[in-house]
């Protein structure tokens, strides 16, 4: 059997996808938070590079495809391009070297004291924790994921940013690394500029500043839309890939419990995660007017703040 697969492996590429969930221990670290801040992130991005560099023993090993925050986890899309290296990775993660590895990377990267981390491994709806000893189900559970989306464009930015910042260090070796930071290029092109999204839009015969959604757009939308979340979520999902089907209902079913202002929140959640600077108010309003959501709309753009204020 294990001549069968090399034998696959062959001719066609191996190609599989793990989601790692990584959450602090301590209550005073919150890894979403860290990576949400300018400051921080190539910090942690850069743990997370060395540490799954370690883990596959070559950089080029794993890649990245996103860092999601989704409190209190930070998680990281996998992709692997080679059975080896995933092997390798799972060993790595079973043995709980992957884990140390981290917490060191973090701790130096951060400059912090310590950094206790739980993790979790998952492919699809497979919990890997749970059959970590059968690492020939492991791999076919990581072969079956295919990733569903290409490198997110911030991780490639943060993956240039390291480079230089590695070159860099190597010319001036004595440079401190709390300095990394400051080596905020600005002459980094914005990815996709030229596909901008447009700057403003007409809704009800007035013009509007397009914008990229704020977490206030996100926290209203979740609170008013009620049970037309699904709608809102199937009008998006015509140009974004990450809410395609059957995504919609698997957070209706994920988030059964939490009801649906956590339902509407984690459908757009997924739309402002995958669709970054191009997740847009007029994105949103459009679907929202495909549903007959008016007030809702009039209420993101502030038409109904001035009745309110008088």
């Amino acid at each position: 059997n294990a001549d069968g697969m090399r034998g696959r492996e062959d001719s066609a590429p191996w190609i599989g996808s793990a989601y790692l969930f990584l959450q602090s221990t301590c209550k005073t670290i919150i890894l979403p938070n860290l990576y949400e801040s300018a400051q921080k992130k190539p910090c942690v991005f850069k743990a997370l590079k060395l540490a799954l560099a370690d883990s596959t023993g070559s950089v080029n090993g794993v890649d990245m495809l996103k860092v999601h925050c989704s409190h209190p986890h930070l998680i990281v899309q996998l992709k692997f391009c080679k059975q080896e290296n995933c092997r390798r990775f799972l060993q790595s993660y079973r043995e709980g070297e992957l884990q140390k590895s981290l917490q060191n990377h973090l701790q130096l990267s951060l400059a912090m004291t310590t950094v206790p981390l739980e993790m979790e491994l998952k492919a699809g709806n497979e919990h890997l924790d749970n059959m970590l000893k059968d690492e020939d189900r492991c791999l076919e559970c990581i072969y079956r994921e295919k990733p569903d989306r290409l490198r997110d464009e911030e991780i490639t930015e943060l993956e240039e940013r390291l480079k230089s910042l590695i070159l860099h260090q190597n010319i001036n070796n004595n440079m401190p690394s709390k300095d990394c930071m400051s080596l905020n290029s600005p002459s980094l092109p914005s990815q996709g500029s030229s596909l901008s999204p447009q700057v403003t839009f007409v809704f009800q015969g007035q013009q509007f500043d397009n914008r990229t959604l704020t977490s206030d757009d996100h926290q209203k939308f979740a609170k008013l839309v009620s049970k037309k979340w699904k709608q809102v979520g199937r009008s998006l999902q015509k140009n974004c890939r990450a809410l395609r089907d059957p995504v919609i209902d698997n957070l209706a079913h994920e988030y059964d419990r939490e009801g649906l202002y956590e339902q509407a929140y984690q459908m757009l959640l997924r739309f402002i995660q995958s669709e970054g600077k191009k997740a847009t108010i007029a994105r949103l309003i459009a679907a929202l007017e495909e549903n007959g959501l008016t007030s809702l709309s009039e209420e993101l753009l502030g038409l109904h703040s001035n009745e309110n204020d008088s």
